[in-house]
């Protein structure tokens, strides 16, 4: 059987089956661009390989309970996840607790659906709707790296309200973006 001439829903039933040569021909169709993409995002050729290796082991071990209805869909989806988790595994601070400068990192992901001009304005929106005590102390915590301390002198109230306040907005803005996040790959992988 030539490998090479069957469509990728043949060849996702095949694999289904536990066909290694239909898997081999995935792999060889598919590797450069699952490959790119995760170069792409991650900018490092080791860290791209490894990911793409991931990818392609879980592909094979969990053969018989995926159903695959676009192959190259759920591969670049498949990458953008494991690139995603790779970021959250390697972030020294929970991974939306960088200063709002910093939030590019999350551009690849947004692809062509969303900018990330647009991901500040989404953020910027959450905090016009937050009590005005907590957008101020979000806003001095946050952007203008302020101590919790000295919030607390510029305001004038406790330390503890202003961890208690500033944990609130983190709760809130990590439901919100990680909703939007969730919403970003999986209309990538349509």
């Amino acid at each position: 059987m030539s490998y090479n001439l069957l469509t990728d829903p043949e060849l996702v039933n095949l694999l289904h089956e536990g066909d290694e040569c239909a898997f081999n021909e995935i792999y060889k169709r598919y590797w450069k661009k699952t490959y790119n993409e995760s170069f792409k995002r991650l900018k490092d050729t080791e860290l791209a390989e490894d990911v793409v290796q991931d990818v392609f082991s879980d592909l094979w071990i969990k053969r018989g309970n995926r159903n695959i209805e676009n192959l190259c869909a759920y591969l670049v989806s498949a990458i953008r996840y494991q690139v995603y988790m790779l970021y959250r595994k390697n972030s020294n601070q929970p991974f939306f607790e960088k200063p709002l400068e910093h939030i590019g990192y999350l551009a690849p992901f947004a692809d062509s659906i969303f900018e990330v001009k647009e991901l500040r304005d989404c953020i910027s929106l959450w905090m016009s709707l937050q009590p005005e005590k907590r957008r101020e102390i979000f806003r001095l915590k946050f952007i203008e790296d302020r101590s919790t301390q000295e919030i607390s002198e510029v305001l004038n109230i406790s330390q503890k309200t202003v961890q208690n306040q500033y944990t609130t907005s983190l709760h809130s803005l990590r439901s919100v973006l990680s909703k939007m996040l969730l919403l970003l790959v999986l209309l990538a992988g349509k």
